[in-house]
């Protein structure tokens, strides 16, 4: 991403929603609201997932539709109340702000791209995210508010075409996109970010992004993101990073970037077949906090 030149530059930002601007899965707050156990609930997803039934982050989508216990206790009005319950990482609004103002002649558009119910995610973010930056899985519901079938799912490579779709639609170059995600939901995503030249960040340690994305970045605060951000887009020093988090009522109080190593480690055998293994990567783990405090 060139820093030559003083036009002002437009990027897409896009982020996924659970556990990314989240601290827990929206499938988990469902099942506990209608009553059905975590264990239950992790039993059905994880067997979808095992025999590639769906596409990786859609498997909430397929129990609403498929699944008779899902299907017979959700109604409309249990979506939105999950969006209500669900915890949000710190900061969000402010990070919204902050790439809507602008950055030293940078411009973001800020979106949202998750399997998710998007009336779960409209929930969440209301105030905070327009509706219509916001693309989840979308449902038809009866007349008695349970879901009848299902007209989009943003998952897997439904992210890859809802982005290419934003591309077209704001006339931003494919090197003008910013990806964050934190699962293997994200993998497609992120491939494609790459290959085009963007930035991806993976806001968890998960050997399955964390080895794809650019950058990973471990914060309890959305506004982690903009440290990668602000060195890679706009090229700037680290002391003028926080410089710039401190301007804006915020001091980073722990910025620790470290080497992880990811090992499987096993008893060797006559003849050894293949270990899976990991290659290091560089995460930075970052500690915000208002300022003053």
């Amino acid at each position: 991403m060139g820093m030559g030149g003083n036009a002002l530059r437009r990027y897409i930002f896009a982020s996924d929603f659970d556990q990314t601007l989240t601290f827990n899965d929206s499938g988990y707050v469902l099942a506990e609201l209608v009553g059905i156990s975590t264990d239950e609930f992790e039993r059905k997803a994880k067997g979808m997932a095992r025999i590639n039934l769906v596409q990786q982050g859609a498997e909430l989508a397929y129990l609403l539709l498929h699944d008779p216990e899902f299907k017979a206790k959700v109604r409309k009005e249990h979506l939105y109340e999950v969006g209500k319950r669900i915890r949000l990482k710190d900061n969000i609004p402010l990070l919204y702000q902050i790439l809507e103002s602008g950055i030293d002649g940078h411009v973001f558009e800020f979106f949202v791209l998750s399997a998710a119910p998007v009336e779960v995610i409209h929930s969440a973010l209301e105030g905070i995210v327009p509706k219509d930056h916001i693309f989840g899985t979308e449902f038809l519901y009866k007349p008695t508010g349970e879901i009848d079938t299902i007209v989009r799912a943003t998952a897997g490579y439904g992210k890859v075409a809802v982005l290419n779709q934003l591309l077209e639609e704001h006339v931003a170059g494919p090197d003008h996109v910013i990806y964050t995600g934190d699962g293997s939901s994200d993998i497609h995503v992120m491939l494609h970010v790459n290959a085009r030249d963007g930035l991806t960040i993976a806001l968890s340690e998960s050997p399955h992004v964390s080895q794809i994305a650019k950058r990973t970045v471990l914060s309890t605060s959305a506004l982690a993101v903009l440290a990668p951000i602000l060195e890679e887009v706009a090229g700037w020093e680290r002391f003028r990073i926080r410089g710039f988090f401190e301007a804006n009522g915020m001091l980073i109080q722990e910025w620790e970037r470290v080497r992880t190593d990811w090992l499987t480690v096993r008893p060797a055998t006559i003849e050894p077949e293949e270990a899976p293994s990991v290659p290091a990567e560089r995460g930075d783990k970052v500690h915000i906090v208002p300022s003053g405090t």
